[in-house]
């Protein structure tokens, strides 16, 4: 099934025009009655397609190419009613800044900023990526939800390259829900919504012994990805103050695509 092609079953279900419902699949591997960040990015970025297709003079056809986004996280994400605004900061023809808020019960609980910049022709210079990662389908499967609870990593296919290392997995990624039930989303978002499940495939220390969660989650991207499969070829390193950081080297099925990064909160538990 293409990755674009409405389900009915999602990670959230429409409301309104700005706010959706998440499902049990969206719960979260720290704590069920919270959203796992993962598909709650790729909402935040299904709204801002949204919001540019519904703009004048906006939408896919203006030749601007979402190149970078980076999410903030204000505040836990509870299992409850989600509002996403948009709105367009610096307005350009060939570079723009765009800002989600997320509201849950009235208060932001995430910021989101993506620059658009202009797509122009450069295959002439384009190198310098990874090599690309063994096709998924070659893989066997990993049972994730062995190491993490909640909804979402349940509804995750993951294939790991190799066997999972402490702090260092590579792996890909894909799930048989759609994003909003019921609705098309764009490759973009379906592929970056399981772009923060990064953190959870390179665990350094066991989930039942240490809290890891990340507060941000920056994606820069050199390729405009196909959904389908997202992969992650993942490090993770804890420093001795408290501090942690999840890098990401991102592909879809044609190779790399850009780069992810995440930082850390690390804590005892207990």
């Amino acid at each position: 099934m293409n990755a674009s092609t409405p389900r009915p079953d999602g990670y959230y279900e429409r409301i309104d025009e700005y706010r959706y419902k998440p499902t049990a699949h969206a719960s979260g591997a720290w704590s069920a009655d919270e959203q796992h960040f993962s598909p709650l990015g790729g909402l935040t970025v299904h709204a801002i397609e949204r919001h540019l297709a519904g703009r004048d003079g906006g939408g896919a056809g203006d030749g601007l190419l979402l190149s970078r986004i980076g999410f903030d996280i204000l505040g836990r994400p509870a299992l409850d009613e989600t509002e996403i605004r948009v709105e367009t900061l610096r307005p350009g023809r060939t570079i723009e800044l765009l800002e989600a808020t997320v509201l849950i019960a009235g208060r932001p609980v995430v910021r989101a900023r993506a620059w658009r910049l202009a797509a122009l022709d450069t295959a002439a210079v384009a190198g310098g990526g990874d090599a690309a990662l063994p096709a998924p389908g070659t893989l066997a499967p990993w049972a994730m939800d062995e190491t993490w609870p909640g909804g979402y990593i349940a509804s995750l296919d993951v294939r790991p390259v190799a066997p999972p290392r402490p702090g260092r997995t590579t792996a890909w990624i894909s799930t048989g829900l759609a994003l909003v039930a019921g609705e098309e989303s764009g490759p973009l978002a379906s592929y970056l919504a399981l772009v923060d499940t990064a953190n959870g495939i390179a665990v350094r220390r066991p989930p039942t012994e240490w809290m890891f969660p990340n507060v941000d989650l920056t994606v820069h991207l050199h390729r405009q990805p196909r959904g389908g499969w997202t992969g992650l070829d993942t490090t993770v390193v804890f420093g001795p103050t408290g501090q942690g950081i999840t890098s990401t080297v991102l592909h879809d099925v044609d190779g790399p695509v850009g780069h992810a990064q995440q930082m850390l909160t690390v804590r005892p538990l207990g």
